[in-house]
C-alpha cells in the first residue's frame, strides 16, 4: 500500500506570513523528535509498504496526487500517516486533516472536529464535564485582574491552545498572577486558563482504537523528590531536567479501573480517533482529575505513548502498523489485506 508520511520539518511552504505563527519553543526540539517521521517510514517500509515523506504546506495535496494517484474503479489509492502539526494560524493541527477530507484522502489520527476541540483546553475542559468527568477548577484570564473567584492558588497558567507545555506556569500567590498572564498573553496571543494545580502524582492513559479501545498500560510521571512538581517543557524534552517514567504505574486496582474507564470516556466526548494520551493528576485523597486528551500525541521514543505502547508488548514498528491498520478499518471497514 502507498503511505505518505506528513509532516511539518520546513515551515516556508506558504502563500503569505499571517495570523497566528508557530510559537517558538525556549529551546530547540531533542533530535529524536526530528527523527520520528524517518523512524516511522522505516517502521511501514519493513511491512513492505511503499512510502514517501512530505510536508504538510501548500503543496500537499499536488505531492499526494502525484504519490496514490485515484482509482476511478477501486476509490483512494493509497493512505496518510499524519504527523503534521501545522504551520501557521488559529487551530493548526486541523489545517492537514482538512485538506485531506477535502480531498478525499483517507488518513491516520482524529478529524478536524476532534483535533479542534481538544486543541482548546476550555472546550475540553466543557466537553469531559458534561460526561461527569472531573478537572481542576478554572478561569479564563486576558489580563489577570479578573475576579479569580473560589480558585485555590497555587494555580496553573497556560496558554488556551498550545501544546507541549508551552507557557506553562505555576503561580503561588495572586501578587504574581497578572504578570504569568501577561505573559501568555502577550507571547502567545491568546487567552490565558488559570487552573487550579493539584498537587499529587500525576499519570499518563494511552488508548489505541476506536470501538473497542485498547488501554494500554499507565505510565506515572516519577517526580521523586523535586521541589517543581509539574510537567513544564524542560521536563519534557530537556535531558538533563527529564522527569523519569514508571510504567506499568504502581497504583491500586480500584485507581486503575476508574482511570481507564475515564479515559474511555474523554476519548469519546472529545470526538477522537484511532489513538490518543490522556493527562492525570491524583490528588492526596486519591481523587483524579484530567489535564487534558492528547489527540495527536507524540511517538517519539521517550514519549509517555511509546513507552506505554513497549510495555504492552508494542515494538515501534508494530505500533505504527497498528496504528495504520486501525485508521484503514476505520475508512475501509477492513484492516489492511
Amino acid at each position: 500500500m502507498r503511505v505518505a508520511i506528513v509532516t511539518n520539518s520546513d515551515f516556508n511552504g506558504v502563500i503569505n506570513r499571517f495570523g497566528q505563527p508557530w510559537p517558538q519553543p525556549p529551546q530547540p526540539w531533542p533530535q529524536e523528535v526530528y527523527r520520528t517521521a524517518e523512524r516511522v517510514e522505516a517502521a511501514l517500509q519493513e511491512r513492505g509498504h511503499e512510502t514517501l515523506v512530505c510536508e504538510g504546506d501548500k503543496g500537499l495535496l499536488a505531492t499526494l496526487e502525484r504519490f496514490m494517484p485515484p482509482d476511478p474503479r477501486a476509490g483512494p489509492s493509497g493512505i496518510v500517516f499524519n504527523l503534521a502539526e501545522g504551520i501557521q494560524g488559529e487551530k493548526r493541527l486541523t489545517h492537514v486533516p482538512a485538506m485531506l477530507e477535502m480531498a478525499g484522502v483517507p488518513y491516520t489520527g482524529c478529524s478536524p472536529l476532534g483535533i479542534g476541540l481538544t486543541s482548546d483546553k476550555v472546550i475540553t475542559k466543557m466537553l469531559i464535564r458534561d460526561h461527569g468527568v472531573p478537572t481542576p477548577n478554572f478561569r479564563v484570564m486576558r489580563r489577570g485582574t479578573e475576579s479569580t473567584g473560589d480558585l485555590r492558588f497555587p494555580v496553573v497558567v497556560k496558554p488556551r491552545h498550545e501544546d507541549y507545555s508551552l507557557g506553562l506556569q505555576i503561580i503561588h500567590d495572586h501578587s504574581k498572577l497578572s504578570q504569568a498572564v501577561e505573559v501568555v498573553v502577550t507571547k502567545y496571543t491568546q487567552d490565558a486558563i488559570v487552573e487550579e494545580y493539584i498537587d499529587g502524582r500525576e499519570i499518563c492513559v494511552a488508548l489505541l482504537g476506536n470501538g473497542e479501545l485498547e488501554v494500554l498500560p499507565l505510565v506515572e510521571q516519577d517526580f521523586g523528590d523535586r521541589e517543581t512538581r509539574l510537567m513544564n517543557w524542560d521536563a519534557k524534552f530537556v535531558a538533563a531536567a527529564a522527569v523519569p517514567k514508571i510504567c506499568p504505574a504502581q497504583i491500586e486496582s480500584g485507581l486503575e479501573t476508574m482511570l481507564r474507564d475515564i479515559s474511555v470516556a474523554t476519548f469519546r466526548a472529545c470526538n477522537c480517533q484511532d489513538y490518543a494520551r490522556v493527562d492525570f493528576r491524583i490528588d492526596r485523597s486519591g481523587q483524579p482529575f484530567v489535564l487534558e486528551i492528547g489527540s495527536m500525541p507524540t511517538l517519539d521514543m521517550s514519549s509517555s505513548y511509546s513507552v506505554a505502547a513497549a510495555t504492552a508488548g508494542y515494538s515501534f514498528s508494530s505500533l505504527v502498523n497498528r496504528i495504520l491498520d486501525i485508521a484503514h478499518t476505520r475508512h475501509f471497514g477492513i484492516g489492511i489485506p
